[in-house]
């Protein structure tokens, strides 16, 4: 088959879901199925013929997890994998006169290259990336394919929330632009996460920016969504609801359609069978709704940055149990010496505290305080932290503070383990992607920077990316040596973001100790450690405050404001510290 000529005239049908079909068919087999095409070849040949047989016009290659990282085998095993699939899926297809795709799934950068050269040896020209998050790597597979085959065919479809996410916390719309954009593309669109009726809609959205290009629209819906039956996942979706809703994706315009996970022949078989006879339904128009004016939205943060003001915030730990009046007191206390905003940890070191966006909204409400509070990419997943970010936005909190998080120490990890879905780079794009959808009032995004990291231009690398990616002002760690004060210079030239110079007092030769050795970013010189020995509380106090109005005197010039972190809830501290600032 032609692909070209014949999306032309015709909407190709693809097969449905490989992985949980034959699950469903053989349960015993606990292995990936793409170990199948090498030991049961017979199994997969019978599942593309009940495909084909249904009505599928192409099948993809039970290939989808075939890479060193999903199989845990060496390359050469993978090579084999993909020989037996494509012999398996080409046998078959050559009966009914239908196209074979390469079908490729989320893989390690270093595999590309020998996983597409084993497709290529074998002679595909169709290949499918499928169920991506992201397109970091398409671009350049798709690249790699059509130098060596300039005829290929090359779709690429990413899996996406019924919201328009993907699990990387990145739009559906700009992925679709750059897809778009790239010429060796030849498809794009979506598959997987989400049932036919969310994709629908999705798809419905994204066809005007196709309107005069050459790129082809692709939708393959999951059945419907899993639920769990005697411990197994299983989708109810209804094979003839699924067609219908088909033959919606093909009135709108889609030319590449099919099925993703719980999608079975049946699934297919009553698709065709809409395609072919003219069945396609109506698409249900979405019901209207009256639009409600925006409430006006006051960042007094944002604003006092804008205008060149200097900002004063102030850490705050949360309390480790439910008794919260401590912080509270704490905070109305700093109120009153006139800090700009309170920040709140995330679970510091990864260790369970009252949440922080729970406390940042109980501040704003009842204190009319502006807080900041952190938001770590640890142990949630994009939906999670998108219900988060709505709730700070009805609460009236625009500024919050993103970081990756503090991993959860080696000796916890045999029974809790910490899951980073994401790094705060791709949430600070989130976030900001989230304001523009409009589905959320605009945030101010701050981030953190390692003025004491040892690797100090690979940081500013970093802080570059969480700039673009729209952080608006950092926070740094504590500076107390000549190198973080140079650090901080060189930062200062190369960011056009705000940065707030962090100051932390040190209260007695134990506290210097312990930061010294066993807090990670902090670096404090012997000589400061040595000047606490001997001190009682009040002397130990006293140079406190000298030391942290020094430090923050000195880094005035390069910083837009302070960040000052205040140790144990001593408070008390942090107002003599702006107290004597304010002075000079």
């Amino acid at each position: 088959m032609d692909i070209r000529e014949y999306l032309n005239q015709h909407p190709l049908l693809f097969d449905g879901a490989m992985g949980t079909y034959y699950a469903q068919l053989y349960p015993e087999d606990k292995r990936k199925c793409e170990w199948a095409s090498k030991r049961y070849p017979e199994r997969i040949i019978q599942i593309h013929h009940a495909y084909l047989e249904a009505g599928a016009k192409a099948v993809k290659t039970n290939t989808f997890a075939a890479n060193t990282q999903m199989l845990g085998c060496t390359p050469e095993t993978v090579e084999t994998i993909i020989q037996s699939a494509w012999q398996c899926a080409s046998t078959e297809a050559a009966k009914f006169d239908a196209a074979v795709f390469a079908d490729i799934g989320p893989l390690p950068e270093k595999d590309y290259p020998f996983i597409l050269q084993c497709f290529l040896s074998l002679g595909a020209k169709n290949f499918l990336f499928e169920t991506f998050s992201d397109d970091y790597t398409i671009h350049d597979m798709a690249d790699y394919i059509r130098q060596r085959c300039p005829e290929a065919f090359i779709a690429a479809s990413f899996a996406v929330t019924p919201d328009g996410f993907t699990r990387q916390g990145i739009a559906a719309r700009i992925l679709l632009s750059r897809m778009r954009a790239d010429q060796n593309i030849n498809a794009t669109g979506f598959n997987c996460v989400s049932g036919p009726h969310h994709l629908l809609t999705l798809a419905s959205e994204a066809m005007p920016e196709f309107t005069g290009s050459d790129t082809v629209v692709t939708v393959m819906p999951n059945a419907g969504y899993p639920a769990l039956v005697d411990g197994r996942t299983v989708f109810d979706g209804s094979p003839s609801y699924f067609a219908q809703r088909c033959g919606d994706l093909v009135k709108i315009g889609v030319k590449m359609l099919g099925g993703c996970c719980g999608t079975t022949p049946e699934h297919i078989r009553q698709t065709a069978r809409v395609l072919s006879g003219g069945l396609i339904g109506q698409t249900v128009a979405k019901p209207s709704v009256a639009s409600v004016a925006a409430k006006p939205v006051r960042n007094r943060i944002a604003e006092k940055m804008d205008a060149g003001k200097r900002i004063i915030a102030v850490e705050l730990d949360p309390p480790a149990d439910a008794n919260v009046e401590k912080f509270m007191e704490g905070a109305r206390y700093l109120k009153t010496a006139g800090v700009d905003a309170v920040t709140i940890a995330d679970c510091p070191v990864a260790r369970v505290r009252v949440d922080a966006s729970l406390l940042a909204a109980k501040l704003r409400r009842e204190l009319d305080i502006d807080p900041i509070p952190h938001m770590t990419c640890r142990d949630r997943n994009i939906n999670a932290t998108k219900a988060l970010l709505l709730g700070l936005a009805a609460e009236d909190v625009h500024n919050v503070l993103v970081v990756t998080g503090d991993p959860i120490p080696s000796a916890e990890r045999d029974e809790v383990k910490g899951v980073f879905s994401f790094n705060s780079v791709v949430l600070a794009d989130y976030i900001r992607q989230l304001s523009d959808s409009g589905l959320a009032s605009p945030f101010r995004v701050y981030g953190a920077l390692n003025v004491n990291a040892r690797n100090f231009d690979a940081e500013l690398k970093k802080a570059l990316r969480k700039q673009e990616a729209g952080i608006t002002a950092f926070l740094t760690q504590p500076v107390f040596t000549e190198a973080a004060f140079a650090n901080l210079a060189q930062a200062h030239e190369a960011l056009d973001c705000a940065i707030l110079g962090g100051v932390i007092p040190i209260i007695s030769h134990r506290n210097a100790l312990f930061m010294s050795h066993e807090m990670a970013g902090i670096d404090i010189p012997p000589e400061i450690v040595a000047q606490y020995e001997g001190l009682d509380r009040e002397q130990a106090e006293t140079l406190a405050i000298s030391l942290s109005v020094q430090f923050a005197q000195r880094m005035q010039p390069i910083t837009n404001g302070w960040y000052l972190i205040t140790p144990f809830q001593r408070v008390h501290l942090i107002k003599r510290i702006l107290k004597e600032l304010d002075g000079m």
